[in-house]
């Protein structure tokens, strides 16, 4: 596949190389220090061909770190295929062509190692030797171990470039590890922390805006990582599967998709049962890490805001109200009346301020909730074990109130995305442990649907939650098989008739699906960019 591409490029019309080289230096030995060195790596790849053949047209060639929107200025180069400027760079830069630069990644599917042999083949065609090789064992480690002096010290990772994605949240996630000593492959760059600094200071999308424009512009320049395509999000649905006029969305995460009013065409026996994946194989995850990947987690756990499919802020969802002090250092919320867990207990908002300040001990939390808790009065105090409480959150009646000690963005986004637990069942529990608990083995939540049997990597069965504050759903039963992000068993499933929703990012799955004349697919254009990373740090 990748010769064929190759010779596509090869034979294609070039650009012209432009009157002027980058005149950046190296900013220490590393030769990948040199933005005109990663410059020319990004000209002597041809995205627009390897999304057309590799990714059969089911990917966007990027040119940001951000997706397409209202977030990404006009005029970024898009750094099309050009392999003599990509050439001229390097000469520029007085590359050693002998150098063979060492590519990691981490995912296991054959996609991504067709990948990886193409962008051998286009690097290799400029003079840049390139092998690469998967992960195994630690992955996390052999990516993220950041050096010791992040200003000017010697890398602690043992490769060149790597091939990985970030999926966000906020957009402010695609920067805020940047900032020096967040990351294990970029050296500080004042400037650049500056930058990211202004894209966090302050919650009005208008004023957002131009700092982001200011920072995708300098990076488009300096290109501190390359991002290569946008990978685009397939929710599938079997056709006995009605919405009714529910929104479709970025399902990673959780958005007001309206699942209570969802229908399915009745089977022999009058039930409308729907057939999904994402159970869990051995126990069910404590929902503050990954926040909505798991059926669980979009289904049996409220949380107090939800959102719309793009992740904005629609409306209350535990909460009957809510507001933000004009300053953004403040928001109150008010809890719906006579709200209660599965089991029939009420839901407070002392379940609100406990599964707060839990979130804060556990071991992991995603970065946007665990940015927004630590922004509280008391809250970074608290994780750090310096405070027994955190004096930003305070209770009264049905309202929780909480005091920031510094502006957080992304304070509402949070709290569509971060589940309330119930403190009456795991309020006993060491939070270092709580992943540990006899809870994750049938949990209990407060959504839509409750869980009524277990079979553990085998199925799990939910069932309409009658005291739900939404209205009781019309789906009888929903039944989930165990999966990861990437369902091995999809297609045999779904061809079974055994697969009525879910989502998935993988290309070729997506060209089964929709082969088979029962299921549909539905492209969501999501905020996951897929990009290289290069280590510009020397080496010890």
């Amino acid at each position: 596949m990748f010769d064929k591409i190759l010779g596509v490029a090869l034979a294609a019309a070039l650009l012209s190389a432009g009157p002027n080289l980058a005149t950046a230096q190296a900013i220490n030995s590393e030769p990948l220090s040199d933005p005109r060195v990663r410059q020319a790596i990004a000209y002597a790849i041809d995205m627009d061909t390897i999304v057309e053949t590799l990714f059969e047209g089911k990917a966007i060639a990027a040119d940001s770190m951000l997706p397409n929107g209202p977030f990404k200025p006009d005029g970024l180069n898009p750094y099309a295929y050009n392999p003599d400027k990509a050439r001229e760079l390097l000469a520029a830069a007085n590359w050693d062509s002998s150098r063979e630069l060492d590519m990691v990644y981490y995912y296991g599917d054959q996609l991504t190692a067709d990948l990886m042999a193409t962008l051998q083949a286009y690097l290799g065609d400029v003079g840049v030797k390139m092998t690469y090789r998967k992960l195994e064992g630690d992955v996390g480690a052999q990516l993220t171990t950041r050096p010791t002096n992040p200003v000017d010290g010697t890398s602690n990772i043992a490769w060149d470039l790597g091939y990985g994605a970030a999926a966000a949240t906020a957009l402010q996630e695609y920067y805020n590890p940047y900032k020096t000593g967040g990351t294990s492959h970029t050296p500080s760059d004042p400037a650049l922390d500056g930058m990211i600094d202004a894209i966090n200071a302050t919650a009005d999308p208008d004023k957002q805006r131009p700092a982001y424009f200011e920072l995708q512009k300098y990076w488009n320049t300096k290109l501190d990582t390359l991002p290569l395509y946008y990978q685009q999000l397939f929710i599938y649905e079997s056709k006995k599967l009605n919405r009714n006029g529910g929104s479709y969305g970025n399902e990673q995460y959780n958005y007001d998709a309206d699942i209570v009013n969802w229908t399915m065409e009745p089977d022999a026996n009058g039930k409308q049962i729907m057939r999904t994946n994402t159970a869990p194989p051995q126990f069910f995850e404590l929902p503050w890490a990954n926040l909505g990947i798991w059926i669980t987690s979009k289904v049996v756990f409220d949380k107090m805001l939800s959102a719309d499919g793009s992740l904005s802020v629609n409306g209350g969802q535990l909460a009957e109200s809510y507001s933000v002090g004009a300053d953004g250092m403040s928001a109150s919320f008010t809890l719906q009346d006579g709200l209660t867990w599965h089991d029939g207990s009420a839901l407070t908002v002392g379940d609100v301020a406990w599964s707060i300040k839990t979130a804060l001990r556990v071991p992991q939390i995603h970065a946007v909730v665990e940015n927004t808790f630590t922004s509280i009065e008391g809250g970074q105090a608290y994780r750090d074990g310096d405070a027994d409480d955190i004096s930003g959150i305070s209770t009264d009646g049905n309202t929780i109130t909480l005091t920031m000690s510094k502006l957080d963005p992304n304070m509402l986004l949070t709290f569509t995305q971060f589940a309330i637990l119930p403190e009456a069942h795991l309020g006993d529990e060491d939070p270092l442990q709580l992943q540990q608990s006899s809870f994750w083995q049938k949990p209990i939540g407060s959504g839509p649907f409750r869980i009524e049997e277990v079979q553990m990597n085998d199925f799990v069965r939910y069932v309409p939650f009658e005291n739900y504050h939404g209205g009781v759903a019309k789906i009888d039963e929903i039944i989930a098989t165990p999966s990861l992000d990437g369902d091995g068993n999809l297609l045999k499933n779904a061809g079974a008739g055994q697969m009525d929703y879910g989502f998935t990012k993988n290309v070729a799955d997506v060209a089964a699906l929709e082969a088979m004349d029962h299921m549909r697919v539905i492209a969501a254009d999501i905020p996951y960019t897929r990009m290289i990373w290069f280590n510009k740090f020397p080496r010890k």
